[in-house]
C-alpha cells in the first residue's frame, strides 16, 4: 500500500501558516465562490504570498466589497461573473479567459457549492442542482481552462470535497433522483463524492500534461454554505441552542484555518507533484472500504478510477 503523505501543518494550521515564506510571485490562481468564507482566506492567502487571483463568484461587486472589507491584499484579488449551476454562465467565463488573454493558470481551487437544498430542483440541463453546482459546473469550468492550467507548466486542481461524501457513493442508476425519493443529504453527499472523483479524473487524464489534481476535507466551518438549513436542522446538528444562537463546537475551524488544506494543494511546494489523493487536516486521509459510521478518512469508492471514468463520461455527454 502507497505510504500517506504526511505534512509538517498541523490541523490548527491557517491558509496564510501553509505558504509561509512561499513566494508566489508571477502565479495566477482561480477560487470559485471566493468572495466569502474559506474561499476567500484562500483568495486572500495566495494573494497574500504574491500571486494574482481571479474569484468567480455570482455577484463580483458584492465579493470585492467584502475582500476589501478586510484590508489584506484585495487589490491582487480580482472577481469575475461565474454561476456555476448555470452551464452558459461557465461557457462566458471561460470563453472571456481565452479572449481576454489572462494566460496561463497556476491552480484552480473548486471551492464552490451548495449544500442541503431543501426540496429537489434542477438545473437547465436536467441535473440535480447541488449536482449541478457542486461537480458539473466544475466539469465544464476545468475542461474550458484545461489550455491555461497546461501553459502552466505545473498546474494544479483541488477540489473541495466533505466528510459527507462518506454517506453515499455516486448513484449511477439514478443520480438525479428521478426514482428514488429526494433527499438533501443524500443529494449533497453524492455531490461531495462526485468532488472527489472529478480529481480523480483531472489527475488520470492530465498527468501527462504535467497536472496534478487532488481533493479534501476543509474540517467543519460556520460560513454561508449552511444558509439552507433551517433551525430545527442546526439544533439537531448541535449548531444553534433553543435561544437561536449559533454554537461553535470546540472541533470546529475558523475560516482561515478550513482554508489551509486547499491552499496547501494548490500552491505549497511541501505536496509538490502529489495526485489523486484525498486530504484533510492538511494530511492524507486514510482510505476506507466503507465510510458507514465513519467522520473522517476517504471511501475507497470516491478514489476508484473505474467510478471517476464513468462519471467523466457522464458529465461531458451533457457539456
Amino acid at each position: 500500500m502507497t505510504e500517506l503523505v504526511s505534512t509538517p501543518f498541523p490541523a490548527s494550521a491557517t491558509a496564510a501558516d501553509v505558504l509561509a515564506d512561499v513566494d508566489l510571485h508571477g502565479r495566477r490562481y482561480l477560487v470559485t465562490g471566493g468572495g466569502s468564507g474559506i474561499g476567500a482566506e484562500t483568495a486572500l492567502a495566495l494573494a497574500g504570498a504574491g500571486a494574482e487571483v481571479v474569484v468567480g463568484v455570482r455577484d463580483p461587486v458584492r465579493a470585492t466589497a467584502t475582500l476589501e472589507r478586510t484590508g489584506r491584499t484585495a487589490d491582487r484579488v480580482h472577481a469575475r461573473p461565474l454561476d456555476l449551476a448555470d452551464l452558459a454562465s461557465v461557457r462566458r467565463f471561460t470563453d472571456a479567459w481565452a479572449d481576454d488573454g489572462v494566460g496561463a493558470l497556476h491552480g484552480v481551487v473548486a471551492n464552490a457549492g451548495v449544500m442541503a437544498l431543501p426540496d429537489r430542483q434542477l438545473s437547465a440541463v436536467g441535473w440535480e442542482l447541488q449536482l449541478a453546482t457542486n461537480h458539473l459546473g466544475h466539469l465544464a469550468l476545468l475542461l474550458g481552462l484545461r489550455d491555461a492550467v497546461v501553459e502552466a507548466g505545473d498546474g494544479r486542481v483541488v477540489t473541495v470535497s466533505s466528510t459527507a461524501h462518506l454517506r453515499s457513493p455516486f448513484h449511477f442508476e439514478d443520480p438525479q433522483f428521478d426514482e428514488r425519493p429526494y433527499d438533501r443529504w443524500a443529494a449533497y453527499a453524492q455531490s461531495k463524492t462526485a468532488d472527489v472523483l472529478l480529481a480523480v479524473g483531472v489527475a488520470e487524464r492530465w498527468a501527462a500534461d504535467g497536472v496534478v489534481a487532488n481533493s479534501l476535507m476543509p474540517g467543519w466551518i460556520t460560513t454561508g454554505l449552511q444558509r439552507h438549513l433551517d433551525d430545527d436542522t442546526l439544533r439537531a446538528m448541535g449548531a444553534m441552542d433553543e435561544a437561536g444562537n449559533r454554537i461553535e463546537q470546540p472541533f470546529y475551524k475558523t475560516p482561515a484555518q478550513g482554508a489551509a488544506t486547499s491552499t496547501l494543494l494548490v500552491a505549497s511546494p511541501t505536496v509538490s507533484g502529489v495526485t489523486g489523493r484525498y486530504f484533510e487536516d492538511n494530511q492524507e486521509a486514510p482510505v476506507l472500504d466503507d465510510g458507514t459510521g465513519h467522520d473522517r478518512g476517504v471511501a475507497r469508492y470516491a478514489l476508484d478510477r473505474g467510478n471517476a471514468d464513468r462519471l467523466w463520461e457522464l458529465g461531458t455527454s451533457v457539456l
